[in-house]
């Protein structure tokens, strides 16, 4: 009988045939590279923000697009765009602050947030972040049309509610109180901003994050605008520096 010669086998080693002793369960399956495991999904990543390069950009945007985006893949977008917006007008049918009594507020509250988000603000006229609230309302109300606002003065709403308690905003959906806020602390207190109240409207999801219409995402779009103007004018005067340092040497 011929005598068995030992071999030597490095487990970790790619060759064909340490994937046949693998495939027998004679040496156990090579550990995934960590470095490979990271390429793969970074890889992943950048594929999956290359096919979600459109998100969020408006008609006008995807329209200046034509002659660097595939034509189908741009009037996909275009077509979701639309139907976005159709769907929003269709909901826009707000676009007030209304007043409402305590006999109505179940119809025009409770009721009525089966059909949209709710936005009531129980008031005290002598509180001054009442009339803050009452004041922002009425700018951001035309803006997110379908979204119902309404106030109510605190102590008709419910009896002997506390004067430190106003102003109350209250956020209806789909028949339940989805978020709530005793005075405006948590939204920037007596200095809260559009921007502080739009961002109570995100957290109860009445309004997306991404969202044009939010001032937040405006002035994300403006600060970009105004480092790239501020790139291409840093980059014209370091050209003109270029060309005195060239004219000085000839």
């Amino acid at each position: 009988m011929d005598p068995k010669i030992e071999m030597q086998v490095d487990p970790n080693e790619d060759t064909e045939w340490n994937d046949i002793l693998r495939a027998h369960g004679i040496i156990p399956q090579k550990e995934p590279d960590p470095t490979e495991e990271l390429e793969e999904l970074l890889q992943e990543a950048v594929q999956k923000q290359h096919e979600n390069r459109l998100e969020g950009k408006d008609l006008d945007e995807l329209e200046a697009l034509e002659d660097e985006e595939d034509e189908d893949f741009l009037e996909e977008y275009k077509q979701k765009r639309l139907a976005e917006i159709a769907e929003l007008t269709k909901k826009s049918k707000f676009g007030s602050v209304y007043p409402i009594t305590k006999p109505e507020y179940k119809k025009e509250i409770t009721d009525a947030s089966n059909e949209s988000f709710i936005f009531l603000h129980m008031t005290l006229s002598s509180n001054q972040q009442s009339r803050l609230l009452s004041a922002i309302m009425q700018r951001i109300a035309p803006k997110f049309a379908e979204i119902k606002f309404c106030e109510i003065p605190a102590n008709r709403a419910v009896e002997n509610y506390p004067d430190a308690n106003c102003p109350t905003i209250l956020i209806y959906y789909k028949g339940d109180l989805v978020q709530q806020y005793i005075t405006l602390t948590q939204l920037g207190g007596s200095g809260a901003t559009i921007k502080d109240i739009e961002k109570a409207l995100v957290g109860a999801q009445a309004v997306k994050d991404d969202d044009k219409r939010l001032e937040i995402n405006q002035q994300d779009e403006d600060l970009a605008e105004s480092r790239m103007l501020r790139f291409a004018k840093k980059s014209i005067r370091s050209s003109a520096k270029d060309d005195e340092d060239d004219d000085f040497f000839d």
